[in-house]
């Protein structure tokens, strides 16, 4: 029987999760991500004062329409961000319901294995330990099972004081569950709300849109804030080449002065595949081409600094190849703009995204998914531009012949 609660006793041991066992999630970690889903709350709701004191004016502008897509951008952020915080809490909930099964049975393991004890006790009594230590054929002998009983009994009251502990932590944690549970039915609920509060924003933004396209004068203030753009989006550029410069020089110092080693060089990947990129959407055509345009109703002149490509709206967008995010911006006209950083000097430009998908910094494989595509006010169409260096190129050169 001693070596029964000795094997016993060593597999108690040996049995996983013996411990406190996963600790909750951090509290701070959910203040964190409240305190972030309301900031954006507080910036919608900003932005909805903003709507009706340009609403009142009962004409529909294009800083109207400005305002519309900067809200849509916030409830998507929004919605983004709720659904991940959905998914997050259900992989908790899950590990939370293993861990209390867990628990359970170690419960009760620990139970069972203590009533045998018990009943052992209880039925032989002390006699039985003694009887076991008179038994031994030689002194050494004696010693070694007066120790193993020793620590035997020994464990019997750790086990009982693990059987109060794990019943405690079992109530804990299922305390915790119904807290991650309450929080995934509020995430829920919240996101039903903005899924609405999207879909109303998107038929109110057609209506001003369609009342928009309706004027002449409109279409040529959008033209002028277009080239205003375009030319916000070349200082843009000439500033990122302007910090890459600066970081080149900076590096280098640091190689030469020993305290930064070389850097393995970056290969000519962008390059080597002139007439060969992959599309940034996966079906469209080209329906603005790069360099001069003559506006269909206007019939004036305006250079085009990339393809306008008519896509669905809601088509994902990829990268053209491999590169890193080097800026997420805001700009009249283009609306929602994301510039990848390809290396070697070029990069990458999309606009009129209804969805952004990527944040500052993150490196992108090619293929890898950017944003989803929106609509501008010609239409549901990517804007898509090809830099190297300073120098604006013409993206059907670049991209493979469909």
């Amino acid at each position: 029987m001693l070596l029964n609660a000795i094997i016993t006793y060593i597999l108690l041991l040996l049995l996983p999760g013996n411990g406190a066992g996963d600790p909750p999630p951090a509290e701070d970690e959910i203040q964190k991500r409240r305190a972030e889903l309301q900031s954006l709350r507080q910036q919608i709701t900003d932005f909805e004062e903003r709507l009706r004191e340009q609403q009142q004016q009962e004409i529909a502008t294009l800083e109207l329409l400005d305002t519309y897509d900067k809200k849509g951008t916030l409830v998507r952020t929004l919605l983004t961000k709720l659904r991940m915080g959905e998914q997050s809490i259900q992989k908790k909930i899950e590990a939370t319901r293993k861990e209390i099964k867990r628990l359970g049975e170690q419960l009760l393991f620990l139970k069972a294995h203590y009533a045998n004890y018990v009943s052992s006790v209880y039925k032989s009594g002390r006699i039985h330990d003694i009887d076991l230590l008179f038994s031994s054929k030689s002194v050494n002998q004696f010693y070694v099972r007066a120790e193993y009983l020793k620590r035997f009994s020994e464990q019997r009251r750790a086990d009982a004081e693990r059987v109060k502990a794990k019943k405690q932590q079992i109530e804990e944690t299922q305390a915790q569950l119904q807290s991650e549970l309450a929080e995934e039915r509020r995430l829920i609920a919240e996101k039903g709300t903005e899924e609405d509060r999207l879909a109303m924003l998107v038929s109110e933004r057609r209506d001003i849109l369609f009342q928009i396209r309706k004027d002449k004068k409109t279409a040529q203030r959008e033209m002028q804030r277009r080239l205003a753009a375009a030319k916000e989006l070349e200082n843009l550029i000439e500033h990122l080449i302007e910090v890459e410069r600066v970081r080149k020089e900076r590096e280098a110092e640091e190689i030469r002065k020993g305290t930064l080693p070389q850097p393995p060089a970056v290969e000519g990947i962008f390059e080597s595949k002139r007439g060969k990129l992959r599309w940034p959407v996966a079906e469209g055509s080209v329906v603005a081409k790069f360099g001069n345009q003559i506006h269909a109703t206007l019939r004036t002149v305006t250079r085009n600094t990339g393809i306008d490509i008519a896509v669905k709206a809601g088509s994902p967008v990829t990268a053209v190849a491999d590169g890193d995010v080097s800026t997420i911006t805001w700009l009249p006209s283009f609306g929602n703009v994301v510039i990848v950083d390809h290396y070697n000097g070029y990069r990458t430009v999309s606009t009129h995204l209804s969805e952004i998908l990527v944040v500052e910094g993150q490196k992108l494989k090619e293929g890898d998914l950017i944003g989803q595509s929106g609509e501008a006010l010609d239409g549901p169409r990517l804007h898509f531009e090809i830099w190297k260096d300073r120098e604006k190129q013409n993206p059907e050169l670049w991209l493979a012949t469909q």
